[in-house]
Formats: structure tokens, C-alpha cells, sequence
């Protein structure tokens, strides 16, 4: 059987979307010097976010818009949902640190996925918990280029799927750490980033407040 070949990847860009007025504005940027670094079909970015960079070169600019369902689909209404107070009790008591309206914290269902949650509410009986993507019934735009493309390791491969698997991380030669986190502290070398899908640990980490790899809430 042929082998899979993956590509190790990084990249610098800014992300605008629309806003209320439908004005462009910037809302997230990877710089070259801290670029999203990924591994090509590993899940981690988009899908549709790989398609477009895979291709290109070192050094090769790239300028795309990724509609709402090739990003992270509409806006659902019935993902804002109200959970038991107590489920976010740490030794008997309310976690107050975290759970408080405005903040995103990582939260874990009975299966065992990763997503986070916005913290919309906190009542006496129950935290109402936003769970769409912080980017959902966006629009994104991508302006950057393409630090480097080159063709994975094995190392690196079996160190993503370690760390997907919930494993330590493997550092690879460059500094990067296998698609895994990065220096500021982000999930998959994304300190900053919404790619990778449904906001679980691999792919979504984000530049929020309470990082994919906090706290275990179940849902």
C-alpha cells in the first residue's frame, strides 16, 4: 500500500471578517516569527483552509476568503445550552476563576471530545454555555504567505498523533513542537488560531482566555 504522504507546513497570515457593519476587521494575526505550523492531513487546520496553502511554495503569498460553511458552518441558536451549576465545582466549590460571563473554556463530553464553550450567563442553579464556534456564520478572510512547506517527518507525524491522542508532545528539529503547542501556549502551534475542527484540542486553540488544555467540565 502506498504511503501517505504529509507535508509539515507554516504560515504567516492576518484573518479579517465582517463585522455588524460590514466593515473587514482584523481579528487574528500569526506572525512570521510565531506562524500557525501544521502537519496536511492530519485534521488540524480546515479543510478548505489546507486546500488553498498546500500547494503553494516557500515564500508564495496567498490571499482567500473561506465561505461560512467551508469555515465553521452558521451560527446555532440551540448550541447555547444550560448546564448544572455544580459542574463546575472544583473541591465542592464554584470555579469563580473561570466561570465567569465573557470567558471561553475548554470543555469535554461524556465521548471524550474536546470543544469550548462561552460562558454567557451564571445563575444560582445554572451557567448558560454558548458551545458554537467563536467564529461560526463567519466569513473568513486570509491575507499571508507560506513560511514553510516541506515534507513531514515521521517523528513529527507520530508526534501529532501522540499528542491528538492525548500523549506528550514531540519537538521537532525547528523548534516547532510537532503540531502541538507552540511558545505562546497554543494548541497545534497555534497560539492565536481558530482552524481545526469543532474547537477540540487539536486545531482550535486559540487565542482565548483558557486554552484548550485547562479544565475537564463534562457535558
Amino acid at each position: 500500500m502506498e504511503k501517505l504522504q504529509h507535508k509539515y507546513v507554516t504560515v504567516a497570515y492576518d484573518l479579517y471578517t465582517d463585522n455588524a457593519e460590514g466593515i473587514h476587521e482584523l481579528v487574528e494575526r500569526a506572525p512570521k516569527e510565531h506562524p500557525f505550523q501544521f502537519i496536511t492531513g492530519m485534521g488540524v487546520a480546515l479543510d478548505a483552509f489546507e486546500d488553498r496553502v498546500v500547494s503553494l511554495a516557500e515564500g508564495e503569498a496567498f490571499d482567500f476568503t473561506l465561505s461560512v460553511d467551508e469555515a465553521y458552518g452558521p451560527y446555532i441558536d440551540e448550541h447555547v445550552i444550560d448546564l448544572d451549576r455544580e459542574l463546575f465545582c472544583v473541591d465542592g466549590r464554584f470555579d469563580n476563576d473561570n466561570i465567569y460571563p465573557g470567558n471561553i473554556i475548554p470543555l469535554v463530553n461524556a465521548d471524550g471530545n474536546r470543544f469550548q464553550g462561552l460562558i454567557v450567563k451564571v445563575g444560582d442553579d445554572k451557567v448558560t454555555v454558548d458551545l458554537n464556534h467563536p467564529l461560526a456564520g463567519k466569513a473568513l478572510h486570509f491575507k499571508g504567505e507560506i513560511v514553510t512547506s516541506r515534507e513531514a517527518t515521521d517523528d513529527e507525524v507520530q508526534g501529532l498523533i501522540n499528542r491528538m491522542s492525548g500523549g506528550d508532545c514531540c519537538c521537532d528539529g525547528e523548534g516547532g513542537c510537532c503540531g502541538g503547542h507552540d511558545e505562546d501556549g497554543g494548541c497545534c502551534g497555534h497560539g492565536e488560531g481558530h482552524h481545526g475542527h469543532d474547537g477540540g484540542c487539536c486545531g482550535h486553540g486559540e487565542g482565548h482566555e483558557g486554552g484548550c488544555c485547562g479544565h475537564g467540565h463534562n457535558h
